[in-house]
C-alpha cells in the first residue's frame, strides 16, 4: 500500500542534506554510467568484429596451399603444393553428403588490369564458381552473379562490386550490360554486387574455367572453399582432420605438416570470437560492479550517519509502538530511492551518450554501432535494487536494534 507519510518524510530527509544526497548519489550514477558506456563499447568492438567475420558464411571451411616443411615419400622439404581443379572435385565427391556450396577461386589480377575507357583501376580479379555468391554474402544491386551456363558456355562475363563501379563509370553510365577489358580482353558486366566486407568490394569475378582458358591457367587453382550443413564444433574438427587427410595423401605430404596445406574452419573462428567476447563482457561487468559497490559503500555509510542523526526519533517511533520491520523499511526505502533513481539518471546519461556516438561517428572495420541493448538495461536496473537494498541493510538493521530507552537519552 502506497504511504504518503511515508514518501514525504524520505523527502524531506533529502531536502535536508542536499549536498551529502547529491555526492552520494553522484557516486551511484557514475558507476552505472560508466558500465553502460563500456558494455556499449564493448558491443561496438564486437560488432564490428563480427560485422566483418559475417562477410564470409560462418559454417564454411577454407582451403589454401602452402609449402612443405618435413620430407615425406622422398620427397624433400621446401615443395609448393599446387591445387588442380581435381581437388575441388575430389572434395566434393568424397564429402558430397556433407557439402552444400562450393567453389574453388583462382587470381588473375597479374594478367588482367581493369580498364573502361580512359579509366583505368587495380581491382583484384579472381575466377570463381557459382558458389561463390554463398560463401562470400552478396547482395546484388544490379544484375545477377555467375551461373552454371555461363560455366558450361565458357562465357566472357564478369560480376563487379559496386566500388569497382564507382570507378569506372564516373560520368553515371549504365553499368550492366556493358563491356571491360581484364588486360586486353572485353568481358561483360552481369552484375553489380556489394559485399558485407568492405574491404573485398575491390574485387570482381569471372567463370574460373574461362579464366583458366583466357589467362593461361591450365586447370590450376589457388584455393577453395564449401559450406556445410550444421555442425557442431568437434563435428567441425573431425571434417578438418579428414579434409588434411585426404589432401595429405593426393599431395605426398605428411598429414602432420602444418605448413603444406591451411584449413580456415569458420565454425571454430566463430566460436572463437563468441568465447572472446564473452570474457571481455565478463571483465567489463566486473569492472562496472566493482565501480558500483564503491558507490553503495557510500550509500551505505550516509545511511548510517542518518540512522546516527535520527536515533532519538527512530526510538519514539519505537516506543510509540513502531515494530522493527516498520524502521527497516523506512531506511531501506530511502536507501533504494536514493540508489535507483541515481542509476537510472547514470543509465539514461550512458545510453544518450551511446546514441549520440553511434549517430556521429561513422562505422569502420573496428567500432561499429556502440549499443547497450534491453536485456542490458534490465540487468542494470535489477542491479540498481539490488545494489539499494545491500546499501540500506546494514543501516536498517542498525536501526531495528535501537532500544527506545537508550534513543531518548541521546543528545
Amino acid at each position: 500500500m502506497f504511504d504518503l507519510d511515508k514518501w514525504q518524510e524520505i523527502l524531506s530527509t533529502i531536502k535536508k542534506n542536499k549536498l551529502r544526497t547529491f555526492l552520494t548519489a553522484f557516486s551511484v550514477a557514475w558507476g552505472i554510467f560508466m558500465l553502460i558506456i563500456m558494455l556499449g563499447a564493448g558491443r561496438g568492438l564486437q560488432n564490428a568484429v563480427m560485422y566483418n567475420f559475417e562477410g564470409d558464411a560462418q559454417n564454411s571451411f577454407w582451403i589454401y596451399r602452402g609449402k612443405t616443411s618435413k620430407a615425406h615419400e622422398g620427397y624433400q622439404p621446401g615443395r609448393f603444393i599446387q591445387y588442380t581443379n581435381k581437388d575441388l572435385n575430389e572434395t566434393k565427391r568424397l564429402n558430397s553428403s556433407i557439402i552444400e556450396s562450393s567453389s574453388s577461386r583462382l587470381s588473375v589480377s597479374n594478367d588482367a588490369e581493369i580498364h573502361y575507357n580512359t579509366e583505368r583501376i587495380g581491382h583484384r580479379v579472381y575466377g570463381v564458381h557459382p558458389g561463390t555468391e554463398e560463401l562470400e554474402q552478396l547482395s546484388f544491386e544490379e544484375g545477377r552473379f555467375i551461373n552454371q551456363l555461363d560455366m558450361k558456355s565458357f562465357r566472357k562475363v564478369v560480376a563487379i562490386s559496386y566500388k569497382t563501379k564507382e570507378a569506372l563509370f564516373k560520368n553515371g553510365e549504365e553499368a550492366l550490360g556493358t563491356y571491360i577489358r581484364l588486360g586486353d580482353i572485353p568481358f561483360k558486366i552481369i552484375g553489380v554486387f556489394r559485399d558485407m566486407n568492405e574491404r573485398d568490394n575491390e574485387r570482381v569475378y569471372i567463370p574460373i574455367n574461362t579464366a583458366q582458358r583466357t589467362f593461361g591457367q591450365g586447370n590450376n587453382i589457388h584455393n577453395m572453399a564449401f559450406t556445410v550443413e550444421n555442425m557442431d564444433l568437434p563435428q567441425s574438427k573431425e571434417l578438418e582432420n579428414k579434409l588434411r587427410k585426404e589432401f595429405a595423401s593426393r599431395h605426398h605430404f605428411d598429414v602432420k605438416d602444418d605448413r603444406a596445406m591451411y584449413i580456415n574452419n569458420n565454425i571454430e573462428n566463430a566460436k572463437e570470437i563468441r568465447n572472446v567476447f564473452t570474457g571481455i563482457s565478463m571483465f567489463i561487468w566486473i569492472i562496472g560492479i566493482g565501480t558500483i559497490i564503491a558507490g553503495i559503500v557510500g550509500v551505505s555509510n550516509i545511511m548510517l550517519i542518518v540512522v546516527k542523526e535520527r536515533t532519538k526519533e527512530i526510538g519514539i517511533r519505537k516506543a510509540i509502538g513502531a515494530t522493527p520491520w516498520s524502521v527497516i523499511n523506512l531506511v531501506l526505502l530511502e536507501a533504494v530511492t536514493i540508489t535507483t533513481l541515481a542509476g537510472y539518471i547514470g543509465l539514461v546519461a550512458g545510453v544518450g551518450l551511446l546514441e549520440l556516438i553511434s549517430a556521429n561517428i561513422p562505422a569502420s572495420d573496428f567500432f561499429r554501432n556502440p549499443e547497450a541493448d534491453f536485456s542490458i538495461a534490465i540487468s542494470a536496473t535489477i542491479l540498481l535494487i539490488i545494489s539499494g537494498a545491500i546499501a540500506g541493510l546494514i543501516p536498517a538493521r542498525k536501526a531495528a536494534r535501537i532500544k527506545p530507552i537508550v534513543a531518548l537519552r541521546d543528545e
